[in-house]
């Protein structure tokens, strides 16, 4: 009798990294090749019951144990990567070490796409897909991110690799290029979805017979996967918790569960779940009616509904509106973990309690309007793109369009702007187009601009060192400001003054500007170590109207 028996270029669970595995007398031992974490070891007396399966890596050796482990998926192992010829090298170890036999299990090939679903508590929480009483796939609970449903419909969507492996927050920004690196990008494809259709009705569990409405199959199993994979309401563990909010984009209202980790919305249609490391940039925007106040949170990987993806959400918020609100924090976890910068009590406008909860758990900067000024006063322009009406915010490191799809240009990878007539007659036209063209991709056009707003965006674009070029001249009095402007600008492109360094703008990132005060009356921001949530001011001063009434948080 050997004293063990190893096989190699295993993989444990999901994950990518191989690595060998003993058995032994003693129990069973895994350890990955390279860079992986510690060893696994499951004590002889914790392994129940082997099987042999066909999967995509090969063969799988799925162990059912008698309690969880590190490195289970409940009471499951599973170890793929086996080759057919090691069958019985495998089952005569382990029935030598354990006296056990090793099960072949039987799955359905029969490529059908119609069968039976449903969700499965044995030694583990998953979704079996069965046809002719023989399983065709199956999909844990913990790798499923969110179901929706519609009718008779279930979308199952599952989680991204960063979110199966979360990485820690650290306030950098990350964008689907790859910015800054902090996110690697899988260079494989991956199944993010898959729709179940699910016919008929059934009795809702705990109702007499004859009794209680039915409920529809699909709405069954769509709650059995919420239930499990823990989308719906939780409670006692949530931070805070904001009702109602108006979520502009995706359109709807949420109730927001603010979680140490991660947050949760949740609406009458969809859930989602949020890490905070796929926040990547927070700005805190007024709206030119002085009523509003835009939040945008900016989102990678993006959330969905279907095909569409969303990689910014867009709130609002009435500016004059309050609220009670206590985090469900201790004070040693104030001081510790936080830092003492959030606070166990607020009563300030919701606004500013939202964007410095999100702030200060997600780890990010809050960026909001820096020195430039519409003739309105406003920090915004309206502009179209295309068809679509939105708010044009040029911030001191980057242009955000805010409508139902924002976009986001940074200084840093813009190649030049262009100032253009809108055709005819250029003196009696009242409004221009903005041509933004990127270092790299697609050229966007800002639609309609209001023509008092061009000496102000031509000698903000310089303030920022923006390449320049102008096509309005013809006919156009821009004024002796705007004229030298142009030349200015001409004679930058000539002697080759757009061509500065690109690693030096990228080292400018536009996230990395610190939190400024927000005066819509002045434009003015403070210095680089204020902090936003404490320094808000409220346009009008002692002659602002009356606060709206107040709303509690739980």
């Amino acid at each position: 009798m050997a004293a063990h028996a190893q096989f190699d270029g295993l993989f444990l669970g999901l994950s990518a990294q191989s690595g060998r595995m003993r058995l032994a007398a003693g129990g069973l031992g895994y350890k990955a090749s390279e860079g992986g974490s510690k060893a696994i070891t499951v004590p002889a007396d914790n392994l129940d019951e082997f099987q042999w399966v066909k999967v995509a890596r090969n063969f799988q050796l799925r162990i059912r144990l008698f309690h969880p482990t590190e490195g289970s998926n409940g009471r499951r192992l599973t170890l793929d990567g086996f080759v057919r010829e090691q069958h019985d090298e495998l089952a005569a170890a382990i029935k030598e070490y354990y006296d056990k036999p090793l099960a072949s299990k039987e799955l359905s090939v029969r490529g059908w796409n119609w069968g039976e679903v449903g969700v499965v508590d044995d030694d583990v929480e998953e979704v079996q897909f069965l046809v002719k009483d023989k399983v065709a796939f199956e999909i844990p609970i913990s790798n499923i991110a969110n179901s929706n449903i519609a009718r008779q419909e279930v979308s199952v969507e599952f989680l991204n690799p960063e979110q199966q492996e979360p990485v820690q927050n650290t306030g950098a920004t990350g964008t689907s290029s790859g910015g800054d690196g902090r996110r690697s990008q899988s260079k494989h494809d991956q199944l993010v979805e898959i729709k179940l259709y699910i016919p008929g009705e059934i009795e809702r569990e705990g109702s007499d017979d004859g009794q209680g409405e039915p409920e529809t199959a699909a709405n069954a199993f769509h709650e059995a996967i919420k239930a499990r994979a823990d989308m719906g309401p939780v409670q006692g563990d949530a931070v805070i918790v904001f009702r109602e909010c108006l979520i502009l984009t995706p359109r709807g209202r949420y109730d927001i569960d603010m979680f140490p980790n991660f947050l949760r919305l949740r609406g009458k249609t969809y859930d989602y779940k949020i890490l905070y490391s796929s926040i990547t940039r927070l700005f805190l925007l007024p709206k030119p009616d002085e009523v509003h106040v835009h939040f945008v949170i900016g989102l990678d990987p993006p959330i969905r509904q279907g095909q569409t993806r969303y990689p910014y959400l867009v709130l609002q918020f009435p500016r004059e509106e309050e609220m009670d609100a206590e985090l469900n924090l201790t004070e040693e976890e104030l001081q510790d973990k936080y830092q003492g910068k959030l606070k166990k009590r607020y009563e300030e406008p919701t606004f500013r309690i939202v964007s410095n909860v999100f702030k200060h758990l997600s780890n990010q900067k809050l960026t909001v309007p820096g020195s430039f000024e519409s003739s309105a006063g406003h920090a915004s322009i309206k502009c179209n793109v295309k068809a679509t009406e939105g708010l044009l915010y040029p911030l001191d490191k980057a242009l955000l369009w805010v409508s139902k799809q924002p976009i986001f240009l940074p200084y840093s990878q813009i190649h030049q702007v262009v100032f253009a007539r809108v055709g005819g007659s250029v003196s009696s036209s009242r409004t221009f187009d903005l041509r933004v063209s990127p270092r790299d991709g697609s050229e966007t056009t800002f639609l309609s601009l209001n023509r008092e707003e061009h000496d102000r965006m031509n000698n903000f674009f310089l303030e920022r060192k923006v390449r320049i070029k102008n096509e309005m001249n013809d006919g156009l009095d821009i004024g002796a400001a705007g004229a030298a402007a142009a030349l200015l600008s001409d004679d930058e492109e000539m002697a080759g003054g757009g061509n500065r360094s690109r690693a030096s703008a990228m080292d400018e990132d536009e996230d990395s500007e610190d939190d400024e005060d927000f005066q819509e009356s002045s434009g003015e921001s403070s210095d680089d170590g204020g902090s936003d949530d404490d320094d808000f001011s409220e346009a009008g001063g002692e002659d602002a109207p009356p606060k709206k009434k107040k709303k509690k948080s739980t």
